[in-house]
Order: C-alpha cells, then sequence, then structure tokens
C-alpha cells in the first residue's frame, strides 16, 4: 500500500516518523513517500530536512494518507491552496489518518463533519476552534470513523498506527511491530490518561 505523508514548514517531527518507523519496516506491505504542496525540501525547528514530491502527483489519492500536525498547522490551516489539495486526496484516498493537529487541516476540509475525531490535548480548543462540525473526543487516544483515524498528541500517532496495523491484519500482528521497535504501545483508544496540563 502506497503512504503518502504530507509535509509543511514546522511539521512535528515524531508525528511523521513515528508511523513511517513502523509502516516503513513492514516493506512487503507499505511504501512510504513524503509529499508538500510545491514538493523540494521541507524544514522544521528540530532541523530536520526532508526532501519531498509535490502533492500533485497524488490528487488522484493514494492507499494512506497521513497528515501530521506541528506548530506548521497554525498557518496552514489558512492556506486555501493546500487545504483544497488536502480534501481532494482525501476524498480520493482508501484511508486517512492524522496525527496531533494534523485534524484541524483535515477539519477545514469539512470531511470531518459529523465525524467523531481528536486532537493533541494541548491544542485542543485551538483545533476545535476550526470546526463546530466535528465530534470532538477530548478523552480519545485515537478515534476511528470510518475510513478516518485521528490521533491525540504527537507520540500518540504511533498507538494510532499500531490500532490501524491491527485494524488491518490482527492485533498479533500490531503487537510483533511494536516488539520489535521496543515499543510499548498502548492499545486501547479510549480514555487517554493523559494530563492535560
Amino acid at each position: 500500500m502506497h503512504v503518502g505523508i504530507l509535509l509543511f514548514e514546522e511539521f512535528e517531527t515524531l508525528d511523521v516518523f513515528g508511523p513511517v518507523e513502523i509502516f516503513g519496516r513492514l516493506k512487503t506491505h507499505y511504501l512510504v513517500c513524503f509529499y508538500s504542496e510545491a514538493g523540494g525540501l521541507v524544514h522544521n525547528s528540530h532541523g530536520v530536512d526532508v526532501l519531498s514530491r509535490p502533492l500533485g502527483e497524488i490528487m488522484g489519492g493514494v492507499d494512506i494518507f497521513l497528515i501530521p500536525g506541528g506548530y506548521g498547522t497554525r498557518k496552514e490551516v489558512n492556506n486555501e491552496v493546500l487545504i483544497e489539495m488536502i480534501r481532494t486526496i482525501s476524498e480520493h484516498s482508501q484511508y486517512v489518518l492524522t496525527v496531533c493537529t494534523g485534524s484541524a487541516l483535515l477539519a477545514r476540509t469539512g470531511l470531518l463533519d459529523g465525524k467523531k475525531a481528536t486532537t493533541n490535548k494541548r491544542a485542543f480548543d485551538w483545533v476545535v476552534s476550526q470546526s463546530d462540525k466535528v465530534f470532538w473526543d477530548r478523552p480519545a487516544r485515537w478515534t476511528v470513523d470510518g475510513k478516518y483515524y485521528t490521533s491525540a498528541g504527537v507520540s500518540a500517532g504511533m498507538d494510532m498506527t499500531l490500532g490501524f496495523l491491527a485494524d488491518r491484519h490482527g492485533v498479533d500482528f500490531a503487537r510483533k511491530s511494536a516488539w520489535e521497535i521496543e515499543y510499548d504501545w498502548r492499545e486501547e483508544k479510549e480514555g487517554d490518561m493523559l494530563p492535560e496540563n
């Protein structure tokens, strides 16, 4: 399956590379590629530079479209060109996964209207302000509503990705993937008990 990872300036490092570590190890199942609005190098404040392809290459959708969060989402929620590209790609993709404040970008497309979603606990109020038509679930570690998976902040993206693997390949497959990277997978998507402050 083709995994298209959206990048933008000031993306959150672990939002991207947590899921990439999980999908990228499963080379017989998943092919990971990076995309951005115009293509080229994309930077973040951690000093991570990633070479990406133009989003225009996947306007017909991918198998899995992953939208990370990060401080860059504060700017990109107002980027009408990018939001429209996200809408089109998401509509044509088999699955759409968001991590952290990436759900704000997806919410701005209208595709989460009437659907259950979550986001970073520490940015929850800001994300909720991007759409009052989404059923925002503050306690959730991650949510699933149809083809849309959304996770809470940063490390929760890894839990969601493993949950996605469990849904597709079975829980034992996901547990083995977590074991191989020595990750303590939080298997329960409801009732995230992390403190909000």
